[in-house]
């Protein structure tokens, strides 16, 4: 169990779930854009079927990226701000992965008929919303809190590849305790 954890944290410097959350957020964000030009009527027939075959890759992808964020965010100290952002982000993500799995039922009908109808592109548009939320606040999360970021801008080039071999000083204004 400590090494499937281990695999999800990723490695110092290179963790797991930010390129996860690429890979998933691009998927939704192509299946978003097919399902709104074929509901528009600015695509073609089978522009519907690309826009649910990719929610359905990134409802694949949805359940590794979880993990990995979760795996992160076990390490967080409770009650801090950063730990608070988190917990937003983490709802904000799995509420967009929730309706787009509605998303891609209300679809069903739609892949048939070779054109996505209302019910179906509304909603997949409301999941991109909370998606973009949610990676906004992931984004504070490393951006401003610095979570999981190793602050080395002298490290060599060779060696920040292989970042299992940096040893990491600590930063006091990274590591002191953070203020409730």
């Amino acid at each position: 169990m400590k090494q499937l954890l281990g695999l999800l944290r990723g490695f110092r410097g290179h963790p797991l779930h930010p390129p996860l959350t690429d890979a998933t957020v691009g998927t939704f964000t192509v299946g978003t854009v097919l399902v709104l030009a074929s509901w528009l009527g600015i695509a073609e027939d089978e522009t519907v079927a690309g826009g649910l075959l990719a929610l359905a890759f990134g409802l694949i992808l949805t359940g590794p990226t979880v993990a990995a964020g979760f795996v992160d965010y076990l390490d967080i100290p409770r009650g801090t701000a950063r730990w608070r952002t988190a917990t937003v982000h983490w709802l904000a993500m799995v509420s967009a992965a929730s309706v787009f799995l509605v998303a891609a039922a209300l679809l069903q009908d739609d892949f048939d008929a070779g054109r996505a109808h209302a019910a179906g592109a509304l909603c997949t548009l409301g999941a991109q919303l909370l998606l973009t939320v949610g990676g906004w606040l992931g984004g504070t999360l490393v951006f401003v809190h610095g979570e999981r970021v190793l602050s080395l801008p002298g490290e060599p080039a060779t060696r920040a590849i292989l970042p299992q071999a940096i040893e990491r000083e600590p930063v006091a204004e990274l590591d002191a305790p953070e203020e409730r």
